[in-house]
């Protein structure tokens, strides 16, 4: 996908209108829906009243999530088409620094976006993509997202669902799994009901799991464990709240 987007980073929106310039050509790519459009605005709201910054919790929550990405057995990061449209490359990176596989996972699903995210993620350097074959599934879900890969999703004990919705979110809380959550919206079902709940733009949340990941990699399990026992989810959707009661509008 070109990126012609050449608004300067000095801009005091770059990050917003960056991320709706990719979101806008992934539609056009066909890998984002236009609904996806929808659920990008409504983010935006959110990052917009945060100041567009990463808070000192957020930061914490996303130094968390690295470290229950080494603890795990079997991570996975699951993709939908704004994800794959935002962070292609980005998700690459964490799964290449965490050991994490990825999975296409989508609402409006058809056979043709599937391929299309899947093959726009081979073009940002991903060696395999899960969520084809779709021979699992997520108990109690009505809908096109219950479709998982039964080596992906399905097994995985931590899995990243970046941009959630929060049926699947609660479903897959059911089954056990731990979840790292990436919503800007503090008071949603899929932060509310994640075991580490990260309140930022996925485009700043995601390189700063990588880089957590990079600096605890050669850390003791031990240590990582400590990390993730003394995180508070609760603490830290408090502390998005205030920040976006009370925090310093660009």
């Amino acid at each position: 996908m070109a990126d012609e987007f050449d608004v300067p980073e000095s801009h005091p929106r770059y990050e917003s209108l960056l991320t709706r310039h990719r979101i806008e050509a992934g539609v056009k790519k066909g890998i984002t829906s236009t609904q996806g459009l929808i659920a990008e605005g409504r983010g935006e709201a959110f990052d917009y009243l945060l100041g567009e910054r990463t808070t000192e919790s957020a930061d914490e929550a996303e130094r968390v999530a690295a470290a229950s990405l080494l603890l795990a057995d079997r991570p996975v990061l699951s993709v939908n088409g704004n994800v794959a449209a935002l962070v292609p490359g980005e998700i690459v990176e964490l799964a290449e620094a965490t050991g994490a596989d990825i999975e296409v996972n989508l609402f409006n699903r058809t056979e043709e976006r599937m391929e299309a995210i899947a093959d726009h993620l081979c073009e940002h350097g991903a060696s395999e993509v899960k969520g084809l074959r779709a021979d699992g599934r997520i108990p109690g879900l009505d809908h096109e997202r219950a479709k998982v890969d039964a080596d992906g999703i399905e097994s995985a004990d931590v899995v990243v669902v970046p941009l959630e919705d929060g049926d699947r979110a609660e479903a897959l809380d059911s089954m056990g799994k731990t979840e790292i959550v990436i919503d800007l919206n503090p008071l949603s079902r899929s932060a509310q009901v994640a075991a580490v709940p990260i309140v930022d733009n996925i485009l700043r949340a995601v390189p700063n799991i990588t880089a957590h990941a990079r600096e605890l990699a050669d850390e003791p399990a031990s240590t990582l464990e400590t990390i993730v026992s003394e995180f508070d989810p609760d603490a830290a959707l408090a502390a998005a709240e205030e920040a976006i009661r009370h925090g310093d509008l660009q």
